[in-house]
């Protein structure tokens, strides 16, 4: 869903610092997941049907939707809870989420459902807008028991609470004195969660823990002096808010009076800055898809405190890369196909990354309450015209120097089974392409292969079995 607030500053915060990636995983992800997060063109009756044409011709063959609570559920702008059966689906106005979970079982795509805020007024400590401040986690758990039984069989994983690390999400997120509070604040959600879709029948529902932001604070208690109260409203640091939580400190030791939480992995949006896919925050408790060790070995420490179960795998369920005319985050759209790839190969390569995802189909409009609170991670202009990313995210491309040559790795995303791929090359001067070489691919649409043949730009073909034809767009070498 668009935000409210942006990531911009805090990214911003953190520096422009640019560092190496670690070494390539040995081992890739051998069942990793591609989730697609249309956000309103899905919601609206108006722009779905042609939007899911779009996405059958992308080759999306999994969801993620966000359901919140507060557009859904009854008099939600009441201070005074209205008398309903809050676990029972029927008092509950589902609408278009209902709609478009059919579709997707319609078309056997499945479904990461991720419920988060805003709450109804009446389940908020203050009742104050934006209505996200200590939701009653004892309403949660009733709402998530109707959501479960409204839609058990078409969600195939839940996900609890979208950034909450963020406080257009979750407030508090710190105490008066800038101490962190907002973990414990979802680690209470969480429980309730999960205990309202065993309520539904789910004995061991498969349930995603975090859904954080990339960046933030480990402490503001600097900034409140200057800052005052807008101190407050910063983000916490992913891991720092993971920790709180887990109820651990910062050597990772588990407080003993905190219980190992089950969940069937880890979520997190592992946004970068325009300075590309390798960039690492100098902050050690941030995450970008650049420095996804960092999440690895937490988790690791977490699961040795028992704190989690061990080996929880990550989904980076949101993911996106900002293009122009985002004059703050944008990278040329020419750019933006070119790390969006290299992301997926990042994510792909490393074998506890269970899910990568694409945020927004279509931009949205420029401008917002804040610089940057918009989101142009589209595979297409506000207009509806394409970027080059459009044409490249059903083939994407990387290609790395090497010594001798170049590595060049692929996926064609719109197969169902192993096929053959045709990779071009242009030399620097030439005036058109000529073919490299053919590829075949594994049974999930993934290739690889070395070349010596030098060149400026790279290219893919495809034509699908009924004959629709695709071709990426030029890539560089990195």
């Amino acid at each position: 869903m668009p935000r409210f607030r942006t990531l911009l500053l805090s990214l911003i915060a953190s520096g422009l610092l640019l560092s190496t990636a670690g070494a390539t995983q040995a081992l890739a992800s051998q069942s990793q997941i591609t989730y697609f997060e249309g956000s309103a063109v899905l919601l609206n009756p108006a722009t779905r049907p042609h939007a899911l044409e779009q996405l059958q011709f992308l080759g999306v063959k999994a969801l993620r939707v966000e359901l919140n609570w507060e557009a859904v559920a009854p008099e939600p702008k009441s201070a005074t809870t209205p008398n309903f059966e809050a676990a029972s689906p029927t008092g509950y106005a589902w609408g278009q989420y209902a709609v478009l979970l059919a579709e997707a079982q319609r078309l056997h795509w499945p479904v990461l459902l991720t419920v988060t805020a805003p709450a109804p007024r009446w389940a908020t400590s203050n009742h104050k807008a934006p209505y996200v401040t200590r939701p009653d986690p004892e309403d949660f758990e009733k709402f998530m028991t109707a959501v479960a039984r409204e839609f058990g069989s078409e969600v195939s994983v839940y996900s609890i609470w979208n950034e909450p690390n963020e406080s257009v999400f979750l407030m508090p997120q710190w105490s008066s004195s800038g101490a962190p509070v907002s973990g414990r604040i979802y680690r209470g959600l969480y429980q309730a969660g999960y205990a309202g879709l065993q309520a539904a029948g789910l004995a061991h529902p498969k349930v995603l823990f975090g859904e954080t932001a990339p960046v933030g604070y480990d402490s503001v208690k600097g900034l409140l002096r200057r800052e005052r109260a807008k101190a407050l409203l910063h983000p916490v640091a992913p891991l720092a808010f993971m920790r709180e939580a887990l109820c651990l400190n910062a050597k990772y030791k588990k407080s003993s009076s905190c219980s190992e939480l089950q969940m069937s992995g880890y979520a997190h949006h592992a946004y970068t800055l325009p300075a590309g896919p390798k960039y690492i925050p100098p902050e050690k408790d941030n995450v970008t898809i650049g420095s996804l060790s960092r999440l690895s070995n937490a988790l690791n420490l977490a699961a040795g405190a028992r704190a989690i179960p061990a080996n929880v795998p990550i989904y980076l369920t949101e993911f996106g890369v900002q293009s122009k005319p985002n004059k703050y985050l944008g990278v040329s759209p020419a750019k933006q196909a070119e790390y969006d790839a290299i992301c997926e190969r990042i994510a792909y390569e490393n074998p506890r990354v269970a899910a990568f995802s694409q945020y927004l189909l279509k931009d949205d409009p420029l401008g917002g309450p804040e610089p940057g609170a918009s989101f142009q991670t589209g595979l297409e202009y506000v207009n509806g015209s394409a970027k080059p990313l459009y044409s490249g995210w059903p083939v994407p491309l990387t290609v790395t120097k090497r010594k001798h040559g170049v590595a060049l790795w692929g996926l064609v995303r719109p197969s169902s089974g192993a096929t053959t791929v045709t990779i071009l090359v242009k030399g620097k001067g030439a005036k058109h392409y000529k073919t490299l070489r053919t590829a075949a691919t594994n049974s999930r649409g993934y290739w690889s292969l070395s070349s010596s043949t030098p060149g400026q730009y790279w290219r893919v073909r495809w034509t699908s079995p009924s004959g629709v034809k695709y071709e990426g767009p030029p890539i560089s070498a990195y």
